[in-house]
């Protein structure tokens, strides 16, 4: 059935609506692509509502909603081919425009609040192989032309895969950090503020001292470590397009990635025996169920083997 209305809410809901999406914008200062997204999201719940009830709703029949004709809502887009994210995400829109509506005293938001979201299925990391992982970060498989560039990237990719950083804060480590490089170890400040003590193998100091050695920025204690081309501190954008590069030079995959190494260097650790609760330490989750995917990405590759190799499979 063709739920594009002319009319999809009646003045006073309309109303509050407009006020709302201002609110987005103006108080909370909200991004134009999420206000865009709150905007589509509440404006396909308040058609579907239209078609669902037999007539525009108002501000009193919001008031009245159920958790049943949020549940149909769902059935609705999913029925239109909505995944799970897209799901999620349209329900926290229409729920943060309910929560508005409450704090106004205009409606009750419990349905809303008691409609739990669709569960989105964890997709699994896409680890390289550990000999692409190798050419990634060797100092032969660069393809910059500058000498002091292409060592920068195999410095960079070499901390991804060796020492399991995020890109983010491979590119925030200071000039003063090398020196306890240098002793075996950083430290390091991931998301929210956690900080974790990451190993550094023998490769990965070498490969920064190579870099060093070459580059021609010779920064001060408290200045970035990598630098872009121009001295300025380097960015991941940049990374993320050398690696985009050596996709197409050494046959990788479309999933190599910068990030990827970071998938490589946990799965690699697992397969080789080591303990999920070190990798947790390692990669910096406040949780062990975000490190436990890997042993997904472990035994999908466990199984591959025993299909192609096993004589009954």
């Amino acid at each position: 059935m063709n739920q594009e209305f002319l009319v999809s809410a009646k003045p006073d809901l309309q109303k509050a609506r407009t006020a709302w999406l201002s609110a987005l914008a103006g108080e909370r200062r909200l991004s134009a692509l999420t206000v865009d997204a709150y905007e589509r999201d509440t404006r396909q719940f308040l058609q579907f509502l239209t078609g669902h009830c037999g007539d525009a709703p108002g501000l009193s029949d919001i008031a009245e909603l159920r958790p049943a004709d949020l549940r149909a809502f769902l059935a609705f887009r999913r029925g239109n081919g909505a995944g799970a994210r897209t799901l999620g995400r349209g329900l926290a829109g229409v729920r943060s425009f309910l929560r508005y509506l409450e704090r106004r005293g205009l409606v009750n938001a419990a349905a809303a609040a008691a409609l739990k979201a669709p569960r989105a299925p964890r997709a699994l990391p896409k680890p390289l192989t550990a000999v692409d992982a190798r050419k990634v970060a060797s100092g032969s498989g660069q393809l910059a032309e500058e000498p002091w560039i292409a060592a920068r990237n195999a410095a960079v990719f070499t901390l991804l895969y060796g020492a399991g950083l995020r890109i983010s804060e491979a590119l925030g480590l200071l000039c003063s950090q090398v020196a306890d490089m240098r002793q075996g170890a950083l430290r390091i400040t991931g998301k929210g503020g956690k900080t974790r003590l990451v190993p550094v193998l023998p490769v990965t100091v070498e490969a920064v001292a190579e870099y060093q050695r070459l580059c021609p920025w010779h920064g001060e204690a408290d200045k970035p470590l990598f630098r872009g081309a121009r001295g300025g501190a380097l960015q991941p954008a940049i990374i993320q397009r050398e690696m985009k590069r050596m996709r197409s030079a050494l046959n990788l995959p479309e999933t190599a990635t910068p990030h990827a190494l970071r998938h490589s260097f946990a799965t690699h650790l697992l397969g080789r025996g080591g303990d999920l609760r070190a990798i947790q330490e390692l990669l910096g989750h406040a949780s062990l169920s975000t490190t436990q995917v890997y042993t997904g990405v472990d035994t999908a590759r466990l199984l591959e083997i025993y299909d192609a190799a096993h004589p009954r499979a």
